[in-house]
């Protein structure tokens, strides 16, 4: 019969093990999470091994790789004890439904004033320039007995063809890649499966969240920042102001990026 505990009951909890990791290294909570992007609620929750800020395990997963990277510990020792004291690794899921489970509801679609500015503008140029050149011809062609002027065949205004409606204009590669230096542009495609993408601007603001099937692109444009947050890192391909990012993450791994003029550099 052995005396005292087991070194599994030795052993502290994930949260607690970060918690002193980071005292050794003489980081504050800010500290640490300026440096791995998870915000300050979530590790001071994960510390004290509350992890229903996550939004999930997956999420946990990734939050405890990332912290335990920035302390020097094992992640994935951490993992698999979380995985121990949380009942287990469950079941893979395919990634569709993981993504449509742990997405955020999007913002409701704005209309588009600028294709709509820019269709106005084009009809009022076409209409212009028809008068134009409606008014000259009329102009030149002159009867050529003054006395008989009701001979001359004279064109009504319900005649003139109206001009139509222009389609509103598609975005095309060439228009990506002359994006102006000043401004920072991202593009993700979709290569192995689907992949969940969601994109904040400089002020915070949701620009686009959605699954991208495989096969599709999103490209996304501001004047400062972007951050991104990708639910299938290893299966896009990234290009950051017309510079590929190789290595963004593994197959089913979270990652959250940020991403500037200048770069690419990871966030």
């Amino acid at each position: 019969m052995s005396i005292g505990n087991s070194p599994e009951e030795d052993r502290p909890s994930v949260g607690r093990a970060l918690q002193q990791a980071r005292i050794d290294a003489r980081m504050s909570v800010d500290e640490i999470s300026a440096s791995t992007r998870v915000r300050v609620p979530i590790v001071n929750a994960i510390e004290q091994d509350d992890y229903s800020r996550c939004g999930g395990d997956v999420y946990a997963r990734g939050h405890i790789r990332t912290l335990a990277r920035a302390v020097g510990l094992d992640g994935d020792a951490l993992v698999e004890q979380f995985d121990e004291e949380h009942g287990g690794r469950p079941a893979p899921t395919a990634p569709g439904t993981l993504f449509e489970a742990e997405r955020i509801r999007p913002e409701p679609r704005r209309p588009n004033w600028t294709a709509a500015m820019v269709a106005a503008i084009v009809i009022v140029i076409g209409f212009v320039g028809f008068t134009l050149f409606s008014g000259g011809d009329s102009e030149s062609g002159k009867p050529v007995a003054e006395d008989t002027p009701s001979q001359s065949p004279t064109a009504k205004p319900s005649d003139k063809p109206s001009p139509s409606r222009p389609a509103d204009p598609e975005p095309s590669d060439s228009a990506i890649a002359g994006a102006p230096a000043d401004k920072v542009t991202v593009r993700v495609t979709a290569e192995q499966g689907k992949s969940w993408v969601s994109a904040k601007d400089h002020n915070g603001r949701l620009i686009h969240d959605g699954v991208l099937k495989e096969g599709e692109s999103k490209t996304l444009t501001d004047d400062k920042r972007l951050d991104l947050v990708l639910g299938n890192a290893g299966g896009v391909k990234l290009f950051v102001n017309g510079k590929e990012v190789e290595h963004v993450g593994e197959v089913g791994q979270v990652q959250r990026l940020s991403y500037t003029r200048g770069d690419p550099e990871a966030g």
